[in-house]
C-alpha cells in the first residue's frame, strides 16, 4: 500500500476486526459460527495452500462454492493473496462451468473435483489446507481488481465483468448502503450473485456478523432476523413476495423491530407488492437500489420517497449521468419510454471491463444493459422491462414485468414469467407461465386480471407449472423459456 491511500485492504480489515474483538462471532452458517480470530487465522493458512497450488498476485481465481462459511473463507484467502475471487454457482451444469473457466483462465478452480476440469488445478469443496501450513500473518497484498462475477447476459454466452475497483476500501468518510458498524446482517441470497457477495463482504470488512442461509426459505428469514436481531439485509421481490404470501399471523409472529434497512433490488418490485412492504414495516425501513454489476450508475430511493414518486427507483446518485435514447438513436425527452444509457463519473471503462463480451455503447461512451425506462422533469427514474423481453403485439409495446406483477398478486400464484409467442396475426401474443404449487382457476385469473390490466396486456395463452420460475438471485431467464416452447411447438 502506498503512503497517499487512505484506503485499507480486505485483508486487513479481517485482521483488524480480529484483534480488536477475537471471538465476536464474523460468519454464522446453519447453526455453526466462526470467530473473528478463527477466521483471519484460518484464511492466513488456507491462503498459504492457495499459494502452493500457484496462485499470484492479480489472478483469477474461480470459486464454485455454495453460501457457507468456506466460500467467505475462499475468498479472503484469495484476497489475501491479492488475487480476485470470480464467484459461480456450485450447481452450475458441467458444459457452462467449462466455458466460464475456460473463459477466466484461473489459477485455480475451488470447489470442484482436481482434474474434473482438465490441467486446471482444482480443490474440492471441504479442502482442508496442511495443519503445518503457518497461520501467522501475511504481508498485506491489495488485488487490481476485487471481484469478477460472471452473468450469462442477453445472449446466453457467458461473461465476466471484472470490476475496476482494487481489493481494498475506504469508510473513513462515509459508510456504504447505509451499512453499520457492528451489527447483524441477514445474507439470504446466492453468494455467486453480485449483490448478496458484495454487500456482504463489505458489511464482514465493517465488522458486521454475518448470517448467511443456504438458501432462501420465507420464514426462516423472519425467524432469523429475531433470533439474531438483524439489522440490515438486502432481498429481491421474489423473496418478498414469498414473505407477504405467508399467513398473516406467521408474517406477525416474529419480533422484526431490530431491522432497521431492507434493500430491494435485482428486478422490477411490483408496486402493490412494495406498498405493502412499506405499510407493513414502514417507509423509513424500505429502500430500492438499481444498479447493475457493471456499476455505471446506481439509484436510491426509500420507502416514504417512493411514495410521493410511486413506481420510481430513485435518482441517480453521484456525479453520473443518465439519458433515454429512442429507437432511431434520438435523446427523449422527460416522461417517454426508451432504453436506459449510463455514463459514469470516470467516464467510459472506469467501473469495469468484460471478458467474454463488449458493452452496448453509443457515442460518447454511454453504455446501456438493456433496460427500458424514463426519466420524469425532476430526474426520478422509472423501468419498465428489459428490451429483450418487451412484447410487441398488434403494434402495441407490451412489458412483461407488469403483467408478471399482476399475476404474482393473485391467490396462489408463487411466481409467473410472462413471454411473447410468435403469431401470424398479431405478431406476438401474451403467453403466462404461473408456477401455481395448488392449481389455479384460469378463468378466474382471467377475470382478476381483467381488473388490473389494458385489455390487450391479459394472456392469451396460459400455462400452469408447478416449478420456481426464477432462480436464487430472482431473476428469470425470459428467453430461455421462450426458446423451450418454439422447440416443443416445431417438435409437435
Amino acid at each position: 500500500m502506498t503512503e497517499t491511500t487512505t484506503k485499507t485492504s480486505i485483508s486487513r480489515y479481517i485482521t483488524h476486526n480480529a484483534e480488536a474483538d477475537p471471538d465476536r462471532p464474523a460468519i454464522t452458517h446453519e447453526g455453526k459460527t466462526i470467530t473473528r480470530r478463527q477466521l483471519d487465522l484460518s484464511t492466513n493458512r488456507l491462503a498459504r495452500a492457495y499459494e502452493k497450488l500457484g496462485v499470484r498476485q492479480d489472478d483469477l481465481v474461480t470459486v464454485a462454492l455454495p453460501n457457507s462459511i468456506e466460500f467467505y473463507q475462499a475468498c479472503i484467502a484469495i484476497w489475501k493473496l491479492g488475487a480476485t475471487p470470480q464467484p459461480v454457482s456450485a450447481r452450475l451444469p458441467k458444459p457452462e462451468q467449462e466455458a466460464i473457466v475456460e473463459l477466466a483462465q484461473p489459477s485455480l478452480v475451488v470447489g470442484v473435483e482436481p482434474g474434473s476440469l482438465g490441467d486446471f488445478p482444482a480443490v474440492p469443496a471441504a479442502y482442508e489446507p496442511d495443519p503445518e501450513l503457518s497461520d501467522d500473518l501475511l504481508p498485506d497484498r491489495i488485488a487490481r481488481h476485487w471481484k469478477a462475477p460472471t452473468s450469462g447476459g442477453s445472449t446466453g454466452r457467458p461473461k465476466i465483468i471484472v470490476a475496476a475497483g482494487e481489493s481494498a476500501f475506504d469508510y473513513s468518510a462515509s459508510l456504504p448502503l447505509r451499512q453499520e458498524r457492528n451489527r447483524a446482517q441477514l445474507v439470504p441470497g446466492p453468494l455467486y450473485h453480485n449483490a448478496p457477495f458484495s454487500f456482504s463482504v463489505q458489511g464482514l470488512c465493517l465488522g458486521n456478523h454475518l448470517i448467511v442461509m443456504t438458501r432462501f426459505d420465507a420464514e426462516e428469514t423472519l425467524q432469523l432476523i429475531e433470533q439474531w436481531q438483524v439489522d440490515w439485509m438486502m432481498l429481491v421481490p421474489t423473496m418478498m413476495l414469498r414473505i407477504w404470501k405467508l399467513p398473516e399471523e406467521t408474517r406477525n409472529r416474529y419480533d422484526l423491530s431490530s431491522l432497521r434497512i431492507v434493500l430491494h433490488l435485482a428486478a422490477p418490485c411490483p408496486a402493490w407488492l412494495k406498498e405493502a412492504w412499506i405499510h407493513w414495516l414502514g417507509g423509513e425501513r424500505i429502500h430500492e437500489l438499481f444498479a447493475g454489476t457493471e456499476a455505471t450508475g446506481a439509484t436510491w430511493i426509500t420507502g416514504d420517497e417512493w411514495l410521493a414518486h410511486r413506481g420510481s427507483v430513485g435518482k441517480l446518485m453521484g456525479a453520473g449521468r443518465v439519458k433515454i435514447v429512442g429507437e432511431q438513436g434520438e435523446e427523449l425527452p422527460a416522461g417517454q419510454i426508451g432504453e436506459i444509457y449510463l455514463l459514469p463519473a470516470g467516464g467510459p471503462g472506469s467501473t469495469y471491463h468484460y471478458i467474454g463480451a463488449e458493452p452496448k455503447a453509443i457515442e460518447g461512451g454511454w453504455e446501456s444493459l438493456g433496460d427500458m425506462g424514463y426519466v420524469d422533469e425532476e430526474g426520478y427514474i422509472y423501468l419498465s422491462d428489459r428490451k429483450t423481453d418487451m412484447i410487441l403485439s398488434g403494434g402495441a409495446n407490451i412489458y412483461p414485468a407488469e403483467v408478471e406483477a399482476a399475476i404474482d398478486g393473485y391467490e396462489g400464484v408463487r411466481s409467473s414469467a410472462v413471454i411473447g409467442l410468435p403469431d401470424e396475426d398479431m405478431g406476438q401474443v401474451v403467453h403466462a407461465i404461473v408456477d401455481a404449487p395448488e392449481g389455479l382457476d384460469e378463468n378466474q385469473l382471467l377475470t382478476y386480471l381483467g381488473e388490473r390490466l389494458a385489455r390487450y396486456k391479459i394472456p392469451r395463452t396460459i400455462e400452469v407449472v408447478n416449478q420456481p420460475l426464477r432462480d436464487d438471485a430472482g431473476k428469470t431467464r425470459r428467453s430461455a423459456l421462450l426458446q423451450e416452447r418454439l422447440q416443443t411447438r416445431t417438435a409437435g
